[in-house]
């Protein structure tokens, strides 16, 4: 048996080391990924304190993490765009290749999906595993090779930034576009960023948190930022240039947000949902009517969002770090090596200023 140390959350707030047996080739077009960087989300820090997100319940252990890079370390058979040693972003989401979402191209609604660190909704509570681990099995065409100018700790930000690219998709985001951005958490900036590389003249950055705003600014994400305490809708207004946006991301699923972010789009603009509410909340119709606004729900990314990621990270790297539009390598603020993961996610769970922190694979 090849060992494959992983962190497991065992229940609820109690999360531990275990060693498993190591995935094996089973498809032609099976991969098996050694894991390299792994960055903590907010839907791992959900599972370890309250064990549960909407209808995912965790039932059993379950191996942590979803946003990885990795090195090759073992191909199928069947395998021709990779060879052992390529280093790779994983998509952790695998959906039936059978169902209707898939043939359609929004395979990230699959009722199959089978998504790393996500419990299952089947009876028997059976947990796909999580990639915080030594050895991670993977479809050949759920892996994305990585270009030189991304290193494999950026590559551990192309899971979170999928997301916001399939949003921005999903609202036709274009050149010329006013984008609002609610929330300066890791998606937040990440929204922001996608915001401009998709042509975004504007981008205000919405947060209460000065030092967060101040973050956006720094890293180049921002063209604008608005404290929301300081102000309501026609403050933010007045904030970026008079003018209301026709786009409106909105990542922290706070009712406050939602209900600002359709106020504060002009007419005709496009609203979307990235952040998730804990409960239902309540925002103003008659105005998503009289308005015309056309409201998104995202949920994960589909077809190609991952490789766009990949794309963004390698043009804004290209030529140099040193001319680099956005400084993404400082969205990663913590760093821990695996032994120490326990840590890792007890700082995240804390807060503690912390925006993104990337853990080591296994040594």
């Amino acid at each position: 048996m090849t060992a494959n140390i992983s962190l497991v959350l065992k229940k609820v707030n109690e999360i531990g080391f275990e060693t498993h047996e190591a995935p094996v080739i089973s498809e032609d077009n099976d991969v098996i990924v050694e894991v390299k960087k792994t960055g903590i989300c907010g839907s791992d820090i959900h599972y370890y304190t309250h064990g549960r997100i909407g209808d995912f319940v965790l039932k059993k252990p379950m191996v942590l993490g979803h946003e990885s890079a990795g090195v090759v370390a073992q191909v199928g058979k069947g395998v021709t765009s990779l060879k052992v040693g390529d280093r790779v972003a994983i998509e952790p989401g695998v959906p039936s290749r059978s169902s209707e979402e898939y043939k359609s191209g929004r395979y990230n609604l699959c009722p199959h999906m089978v998504f790393a660190a996500t419990p299952n909704s089947d009876e028997n509570g059976v947990n796909p595993p999580g990639t915080l681990c030594k050895y991670f099995k993977s479809p050949e065409d759920f892996l994305v090779k990585l270009p030189d100018h991304v290193s494999l700790e950026l590559a551990a930000l192309v899971e979170p930034m999928s997301v916001v690219v399939h949003a921005a998709r999903l609202t036709k985001l274009t050149f010329g576009d006013t984008v609002v951005v609610y929330g300066a958490g890791p998606v937040g900036l990440l929204a922001a960023s996608v915001a401009l590389k998709f042509g975004a003249s504007r981008v205000a950055v919405v947060d209460i948190v000065d030092s967060k705003l101040e973050t956006a600014k720094k890293v180049g994400v921002a063209t604008h930022t608005f404290n929301a305490t300081s102000g309501g809708i026609d403050e933010l207004i007045a904030a970026i240039g008079n003018e209301r946006p026709n786009v409106v991301m909105e990542c922290t699923g706070a009712e406050k947000c939602i209900q600002s972010g359709i106020e504060v789009l002009k007419l005709g603009g496009r609203y979307i949902q990235i952040g998730n509410s804990p409960k239902p909340v309540t925002f103003n119709m008659t105005a998503v009517v009289n308005k015309e606004l056309t409201v998104f729900g995202s949920f994960r990314y589909a077809f190609n969002d991952y490789k766009t990621s990949v794309a963004i990270l390698d043009n804004n790297y290209r030529n140099g770090k040193e001319h680099a539009a956005v400084d993404f390598e400082s969205l990663i603020t913590h760093r821990f090596k695996f032994k120490d993961a326990i840590k890792a996610y007890d700082l995240v769970k804390g807060g503690n200023g912390c925006i993104k922190c990337v853990i080591d694979g296994p040594e």
